[in-house]
């Protein structure tokens, strides 16, 4: 099963709430911190929503 590693890139600050609720659902708290979660529709559609504050890499297991 493929895994996603996520790297918040970008601030949230003067992001609406929705955004930063996102990224805290994510696991993400402070800039350049990466977690590392399995790909599924559900964390799709949550990097999809925050394309642009984060990064994300593919990692095979």
């Amino acid at each position: 099963m493929a895994k996603l590693q996520i790297t918040l890139v970008r601030s949230l600050i003067g992001r609406p709430e929705d955004q930063r609720t996102t990224v805290n659902t994510l696991g993400l708290r402070k800039i350049n911190q990466q977690v590392v979660h399995n790909d599924n529709a559900a964390i799709r559609g949550m990097v999809n929503k925050v394309t642009h504050l984060v990064s994300v890499q593919e990692i095979q297991d």
